[in-house]
């Protein structure tokens, strides 16, 4: 055991703890959620420190042999190590100051290791006169909160770069399958499977750029701002130099903030990385709970898809499976869209020159990447890269819809295949084996106009509706106005409808 004392009186430390008195205030005063810091964090935060002391070491601040001890010990904690004398929790008062006061006494009490001397000998390095030299929580944690989102981000575009891949995989594997399309989960106009994926690809395509540019937000540090952006107490060549060595050491295209007082108080930018990743959970969910429907059953549902089998799906009912990774990563998609209503708010309570409740906004911010990262590569690989099509399904399904009646729409008008749809209905027929008992469309006409081909087609031609036979030799309509959604015939009489 160890003792160590500040303003507030002493306190004794279990051997061998790296940590000191200030976190083991911190852990006490803050046992909120059981969590702890996210390592990627705790290692961007090493990171800065080490930058700062090289930083201090070119400018005489530090001499040879502290420095190499601290930026040792830092390049240790980045590695992994110590992570076990981290114990803030991340829900603390102070604006980060237990984070920052628990990394300043790791990194000095192991670099006084490194030196050969005991921890807690701060009268010869100490976490705050050396390890925090020139610095202030106010810069160094929205500084290494940047460096942590930064690396998070990276494996995020990597996993979201994946996800895009399945899709667009799948949409060439079921591109000859036609199926039903559905609006407002009724049936609509056909489609092909392919295209339907191929709109879940695009839409995580326009993920993947827009997380790309995420970089662009928050890559400027306030680091040498100090406590409120003015660089009190720093050398002016400090702030220069701390932050390069930075972006050598992380590798990132990091840059230092032109107005460090905006940089400190603000936290904004975090705000709109946090929307674009509530944007991607918005679309994960969509598509999760689409893939869900279509394989609902199998044998009652659409089941026009088949997800891959991972597991058990029911401690009662033999041989029930459910889709256990949709429903992973919609509840990911929930939790995303939770975060990013909490980095909204704190962004918005900030007061005058610095945001109090900033590691609430950390931590929400680095957990929805990396979740966001784990579920979009878990998604990709356990879900979407083993799905199936079931095209005899969807022929059925297909047969048995008026998916046919609003192709025929532009060639015999609204209400000549409303009569048509009503006479296969009143015999209980589909709707193509009526037309091709009554001579208007013989059966492999209709099948044509419902082919794959048909499908990826950007509107219709003449020719599509070549056998095609009109009551009384009555001239085609194609040549008519559209007149809107409801009535090729007839333009619209005025007022909004809902979505159809």
């Amino acid at each position: 055991m160890r003792q160590e004392s500040d303003a507030l009186g002493a306190l004794t430390l279990p051997e061998g703890a790296l940590y000191g008195i200030h976190t083991l205030r911190a852990a006490e005063n803050f046992p909120i959620s059981g969590q702890r810091l996210f390592p990627e964090f705790i290692k961007a935060y090493a990171l800065v420190k080490a930058a700062c002391a090289q930083a201090n070491l070119e400018l005489g601040g530090l001499d040879p042999a502290r420095a190499g001890a601290v930026v040792a010990a830092c390049r240790e904690i980045a590695g992994g190590a110590h992570a076990d004398q981290f114990p803030v929790d991340p829900y603390q008062g102070g604006a980060g100051t237990s984070t920052n006061m628990n990394v300043n006494e790791v990194v000095a009490n192991r670099a006084l290791e490194l030196l050969g001397r005991r921890p807690g000998d701060y009268a010869f390095l100490s976490p705050l006169d050396h390890v925090n030299l020139h610095q202030s929580t106010n810069d160094t944690y929205p500084t290494a909160l940047r460096v942590a989102a930064l690396t998070l981000l990276k494996d995020l575009e990597a996993a979201t770069a994946r996800l895009q891949e399945a899709f667009q995989e799948k949409e060439a594997a079921f591109g000859q399958v036609v199926k039903v399309g559905r609006t407002e989960c009724m049936d609509a106009v056909p489609l092909t499977l392919g295209m339907e994926f191929g709109a879940f690809a695009e839409a995580v395509s326009r993920d993947r750029w827009r997380i790309f540019k995420c970089r662009e937000r928050i890559k400027q540090v306030s680091l040498g701002g100090t406590a409120i952006g003015t660089g009190l107490g720093a050398p002016r060549e400090f702030i220069f130099r701390a932050v390069e060595h930075l972006r050598l050491l992380t590798g990132l295209p990091l840059s230092r903030a032109e107005n460090l007082v905006d940089a400190t108080a603000n936290a904004d930018p975090f705000v709109e990385v946090s929307g674009i990743l509530s944007a991607f959970a918005a679309n994960l969910l969509k598509i999760s709970s689409d893939l869900r429907l279509l394989a609902s059953g199998p044998a009652t549902g659409l089941g026009e898809i088949r997800l891959p089998a991972l597991q058990a799906g029911s401690s009662i009912m033999p041989g029930k499976v459910n889709p256990v990774v949709p429903e992973c990563v919609g509840q990911v998609a929930l939790r995303v869209m939770a975060n990013h209503q909490a980095v909204t708010l704190v962004a918005g309570l900030g007061q005058l020159q610095i945001n109090q409740f900033l590691p609430l906004l950390a931590h929400a911010l680095l957990e929805s990447l990396r979740l966001l990262a784990s579920a979009a590569r878990v998604f990709a690989d356990k879900c979407v890269a083993g799905i199936t099509a079931d095209a005899e399904r969807c022929r059925q399904l297909v047969e048995k819809s008026h998916a046919l009646a609003t192709v025929l729409v532009p060639a015999l008008g609204y209400e000549r295949v409303s009569h048509l749809l009503a006479e296969a209905d009143a015999k209980g027929l589909p709707l193509a084996d009526h037309l091709d008992a009554s001579g208007v469309l013989p059966r492999d006409a209709a099948q044509a106009l419902l082919s794959p081909r048909r499908m990826r087609k950007l509107g219709y031609e003449e020719g599509d509706y070549e056998g095609l036979r009109r009551p009384g030799g009555a001239p085609p309509l194609l040549d008519l106005p559209t007149g809107g959604n409801d009535s090729p015939r007839t333009p619209p009489t005025g007022g909004g409808k809902g979505g159809e």
